[in-house]
């Protein structure tokens, strides 16, 4: 055979091939998209149907209902007032249509929540056949704890969309207490500024030279007591470790003048505006 028509012959077969492997892999892409994506089905239009009826008309395409919502409107109690996915969307078959079903017009008037206790509200929603919505409550000055101070929609509204009351309960006074800021290492100025802008004004300020003196008079008023007394009750902290997780006082012999070194309450303690706090300066 002449080596033209030997060439030829094997440009044939290579084409061949290609064109066999080209169709199986095609093939195997496909399989695997339908095995993926499974067989797909147009989601009905079930908006203004009974529920029971839109059921009927999901089932033969393998598709389920769910109610998500149930709203006052115009349609009749237990007609489907909207859908996701909509309809004319391709789904996978065992998908469910989300709806939300309607209560009929409404027949009832919000009533007014305000100043009653959470339970005594849930009770009245109940009476009335509504729904308690989202509860959010907040600390308000001049309130009583657990009363109701706001709702929505508002007592006596007529054109409600939603059985589900929304209220806004009262948790009392705000809270007085802080969290004590830690001023060791700052300066003197600096420290009672950032205490005066956390509400904490009652502040005694002890120097080193002040701190000594008391540690002497302690120890001399003792009879027979050494001349080196402990450090004061409010500052004994100060002289080990903290096992609170204080933070670490500043080493008197480096600190500039005017440094905190130590303070109590210790740092993260909670505190009132009128816990008295104490600073030990360096000198």
């Amino acid at each position: 055979m002449p080596f033209a028509d030997r060439v030829r012959r094997f440009g044939r077969m290579l084409l061949m091939l290609f064109i066999l492997a080209s169709a199986a892999f095609l093939s195997a892409l496909t399989a695997m998209r339908i095995a993926i994506e499974g067989r797909q089905v147009k989601m009905p239009d079930v908006v203004g149907r009974n529920v029971i009826e839109a059921e009927h008309t999901l089932s033969p395409d393998g598709l389920g209902l769910r109610i998500e919502d149930r709203v006052f409107s115009d349609y009749a109690e237990n007609v489907i007032v909207r859908q996701s996915p909509p309809a004319g969307l391709r789904v996978k078959v065992g998908e469910r249509a989300h709806v939300v079903v309607s209560l009929g017009p409404q027949r009832v008037i919000i009533p007014d929540l305000r100043s009653a206790s959470l339970r005594t509200a849930r009770i009245q929603l109940l009476r009335e056949g509504l729904q308690m919505g989202e509860t959010s409550s907040l600390y308000l000055p001049g309130s009583t704890a657990d009363t109701v101070v706001l709702q929505t929609p508002p007592a006596g509204a007529l054109d409600a969309a939603s059985p589900r009351v929304n209220i806004l309960v009262s948790l009392g006074e705000p809270s007085s207490a802080w969290v004590m800021p830690s001023v060791v290492g700052l300066q003197e100025t600096e420290a009672a500024a950032r205490l005066d802008n956390s509400g904490l004004k009652d502040l005694k300020i002890v120097t080193e030279s002040e701190l000594a003196g008391s540690s002497v008079a302690r120890a001399s008023s003792a009879p027979g007591s050494p001349t080196t007394g402990a450090l004061p009750d409010s500052f004994a902290r100060f002289s080990k470790p903290s096992e609170a997780g204080d933070a670490s006082p500043v080493a008197p012999s480096v600190a500039p003048r005017g440094t905190v070194l130590a303070q109590t309450p210790a740092p993260g303690s909670r505190v009132e505006a009128d816990t008295r706090i104490e600073l030990r300066i360096a000198q």
